[in-house]
């Protein structure tokens, strides 16, 4: 009787064991993963570079090959950068966002954030002609405009929170079509470009700015994965639990608007990217994990970025985000349909 209940205390324990080991291969393999594709990126190409090569350019030293310095340090490494630190933001921010309401439909993207700080910047960009940061902030400064329109009008019921944004979203993007027919052609031309979700223009100041923000917003998030996990479990039992929920939803909120706005203002809306990384970490880890769901969101950023300047047929090459907004308009219509689901019955008789 003894050695029975020994074996079934050790059990939960076993099993935890074994859940925790699990998670952190999974990380592990994100882990390299993400430093494959970069170098991918940073190697491959219509200009190949061997590895000892790169060593020595990122060392400062010159090699044979023509030219290759200048390809590394201002075309090849700036854009797997720039998409490195945008899909980790984009993707922490999203697995945030879907984990704080409790639904994997609320990204920043689907919300419409992002489109607000992509409208403050077109206007500023193209009517004001502003740069740098003030564009920045004119971004911050529409993504918490929406944000408080979203959560003013939702009154904390989350079905409605997603129909407003997606109001909203819509809104704004009638609203960005105005403000390029009032530009001329060659401010039109840049703004869709930046639009549909660039890195090919991304500079190294942008993307130190990129960096410092990515890295706040990576550790605040990370440091409230444990509260938004209780809270997915329902509001009432996480404030049961301690949970400071008014404390963490506005901090979570404050965030991931500042995050997704400054990555916004770098390289533009790139689609579906804070929407995917978020499920699938989830579907890998088998719990809400930001490392992880900004692992995933670079890898995709990265992944697509590749794709869209080497592998697209023809002599046009197509921006990050048109690669992954193809990419992630089957996974949202999916979303929507499971969503929108009854859950099923159960096959035995009612009580």
């Amino acid at each position: 009787m003894k050695r029975a209940t020994a074996a079934h205390a050790t059990t939960p324990n076993t099993f935890d064991a074994a859940r925790r080991r699990r998670r952190g291969v999974m990380l592990v393999a994100l882990v390299l993963v993400t430093f494959g594709v970069f170098l991918a990126r940073c190697l491959l190409g219509d200009f190949t570079v061997t590895i000892p090569d790169f060593v020595r350019i990122l060392r400062g030293e010159h090699v044979d090959v023509p030219a290759a310095n200048y390809i590394v340090m201002e075309s090849k490494l700036p854009r797997a950068l720039a998409c490195l630190l945008a899909g980790a933001v984009f993707g922490a921010c999203g697995a945030a966002m879907q984990s704080l309401v409790r639904n994997p439909l609320a990204s920043p993207d689907v919300l419409g954030i992002s489109l607000g700080s992509s409208t403050a910047a077109v206007f500023c960009t193209t009517i004001l002609g502003w740069s740098g940061a003030g564009v920045t902030g004119a971004a911050i400064a529409g993504g918490l405009a929406v944000s408080a329109v979203i959560l003013g009008m939702a009154r904390g019921q989350t079905p409605r929170m997603i129909l407003v944004g997606i109001a909203l979203a819509a809104a704004l993007q009638s609203l960005i079509q105005w403000i390029l027919l009032e530009s001329n052609a060659y401010q039109a031309q840049d703004a869709m470009a930046w639009l549909a979700g660039s890195v090919s223009a991304v500079s190294w100041p942008q993307i130190t700015r990129l960096a410092v923000v990515g890295a706040l917003v990576l550790v605040v998030l990370a440091a409230l994965a444990h509260w938004l996990r209780v809270l997915e479990m329902g509001r009432p039992l996480a404030i049961g639990l301690g949970v400071p929920d008014g404390f963490v939803r506005a901090v979570t909120f404050g965030v991931v608007v500042i995050g997704v706005a400054v990555t916004t203002s770098v390289c533009g809306p790139i689609s579906f990217v804070a929407l995917l990384a978020g499920p699938i970490s989830r579907r890998l880890m088998g719990r809400t994990t930001i490392v992880a769901a900004a692992l995933v969101g670079a890898i995709i950023t990265i992944a697509g970025d590749y794709v869209g300047a080497y592998l697209v047929p023809g002599d046009n090459k197509l921006p990050v985000g048109i690669i992954t907004g193809l990419a992630g308009a089957p996974v949202l219509a999916w979303l929507l349909l499971t969503s929108q689901r009854p859950p099923r019955r159960s096959k035995g008789r009612a009580s």
